[in-house]
């Protein structure tokens, strides 16, 4: 049985519109030196990755795994087998962690080969932070496990994120606030963050989460914000204290509505997400400071020089550990992993998340490998 190779891709001016495109997968002859062919195993696909489409251009998202013009590729975290290779280090069968694109197949460059992986040395991806272009190998990684494979391409990149947020404020002693607003608070990200606020034993800020109407039971329930309120409560918050205003939503009327509503109380707007990625807007002629958008490569990389280049990875495994006892295997855990095979359930799971119909309490993990 010959797996159809195929990729999905959206257009780049309407992501409503999406389809599946044939693929050739280059046999051993048709590769240069260096080049190796994986498959692409499983995929995880969450509102980080709506995020990625709606920024897809500004951001250089669709410059990784370039497709037809006017057509991008949404890059997802996953993980790929060896099916072919011309570079010395890797071989045939190997398992590899990283940025792969919504396909059943990709060819990368493979360069700095070490025991812990490699670096996709494709000159289109040089442009791009390098955290995107290391592909990591299983059989070395010491946080790898087989068991725990649906949670790291779910929640890894995005913990990651939520890791450096909160170290970002807190070294930067929360811009002055009393109080963290945290947008889209359903999405995992969102939750991230809001259970590192919480571990605080300084308990700096009172920690609220914004959310839909249909939401709120189930951020509530968490226990890890302080206060969870919809969004049409917004001007009901009290606006005499100073708060910061962590933006997963992208939603600019809301944006603009909180700024307006704290003026200059509103210490410091940071743009993360675009979950609300229909209401995206710019930011021009807002109170209080201009929102500004968080890139966490560069904060980790302040962190790596203030820490050592053990120091993130050593924390981060710690809080990482912390993370999943309510996620995963708490008796009402966050999470529950809904798998997806074939065409179907990808442009599902894919259209649920744009039209806002996604379940927070599920993560979704695909495969467009099928059969023929």
């Amino acid at each position: 049985m010959k797996t159809t190779a195929k990729e999905f891709i959206v257009n780049k001016s309407n992501l409503l519109e999406s389809r599946f495109r044939p693929l050739h997968v280059p046999a051993e002859a048709e590769l240069q030196e260096g080049q190796v062919v994986l498959q692409v195993e499983r995929f995880a696909f969450t509102s980080n990755n709506v995020t990625y489409a709606a920024f897809g251009t500004a951001m250089h998202y669709w410059n990784f795994f370039p497709t037809d013009e006017g057509w991008g590729n949404i890059p997802v975290w996953g993980f790929g087998n060896v099916l072919v290779s011309k570079a010395e280090g890797v071989q045939v069968g190997e398992r590899f962690y990283g940025y792969f694109p919504m396909a059943t197949h990709v060819s990368l460059q493979a360069t700095r080969v070490s025991p812990a992986g490699f670096v996709d040395g494709a000159d289109h991806r040089q442009a791009m932070h390098g955290l995107y272009n290391h592909y990591v190998r299983t059989s070395t990684d010491p946080g790898y496990t087989k068991e725990s494979e649906d949670v790291q391409v779910l929640l890894r990149p995005l913990f990651i994120t939520s890791f450096m947020i909160d170290d970002f404020l807190e070294d930067n002693q929360f811009f002055g606030a009393q109080t963290v607003l945290i947008s889209s608070a359903s999405s995992k990200t969102a939750y991230g963050l809001a259970f590192m606020l919480a571990q605080r034993k300084d308990k700096a800020c009172k920690i609220i989460g914004l959310t839909s109407t249909g939401n709120l039971e189930f951020v509530r329930n968490m226990g890890i914000y302080d206060e969870v309120i919809s969004y049409e409560q917004v001007n009901d918050l009290a606006a005499d204290q100073g708060v910061v205003y962590v933006d997963m939503a992208g939603n600019g009327q809301l944006r603009s509505q909180l700024h307006h509503h704290f003026k200059d109380n509103m210490k410091y707007s940071c743009a993360v997400g675009g979950t609300h990625w229909e209401e995206l807007s710019g930011a021009s002629n807002l109170p209080g400071p201009r929102p500004a958008l968080f890139f966490a490569p560069a904060q980790i990389k302040k962190r790596m020089t203030d820490w050592g280049p053990n120091g993130v990875q050593t924390r981060l495994a710690i809080a990482w550990q912390a993370f999943m006892q309510p996620v995963m295997t708490a008796e009402k855990p966050w999470m529950q992993v809904i798998h997806g095979h074939g065409e179907a359930a990808v442009r599902k799971v894919y259209e649920d998340m744009l039209g806002g119909a996604a379940r927070p309490d599920q993560g979704n993990v695909l495969s467009l490998l099928t059969e023929s």
